[in-house]
C-alpha cells in the first residue's frame, strides 16, 4: 500500500552528495515507470525521475494503486548515469 518505503543500496561504489565528480562516487535516483538511462545520459529532474543528490539512501514514495516499474539509477555528481551496470529494476504492485 502507499506510501511505499524504498531503501537504496550500492556495491563497489560510494554514495556522496551531488556536485562533485569523483571516480567511484555518486548518488541515487529513482525512476518511476521509466527506463534505465544509458551510460553518460543525464538523469532528468521531474515527478518521475527523483534525485537524491543529498546522498540519501532511502525514501517514502506516494504511488497510486496499480503496477509500477521502479529503477534505482546511480549517477555521478553531475547526474550523469552510470548506466545499466549500476542500476536495478523492479516491479511493484500497490493496492
Amino acid at each position: 500500500s502507499s506510501p511505499v518505503y524504498v531503501e537504496f543500496g550500492a556495491e563497489g561504489i560510494e554514495v556522496e552528495p551531488a556536485g562533485v565528480v569523483k571516480a567511484g562516487y555518486g548518488h541515487h535516483h529513482v525512476l518511476i515507470n521509466e527506463e534505465i538511462i544509458p551510460t553518460g545520459g543525464v538523469v532528468p529532474a521531474n515527478e518521475t525521475n527523483i534525485h537524491y543528490g543529498g546522498g540519501q539512501t532511502g525514501d517514502t514514495l506516494d504511488l497510486p494503486a496499480g503496477t509500477h516499474t521502479l529503477v534505482l539509477q546511480f549517477a555521478d555528481g553531475m547526474h550523469r548515469s552510470y548506466g545499466e551496470a549500476l542500476a536495478a529494476k523492479i516491479s511493484v504492485t500497490v493496492e
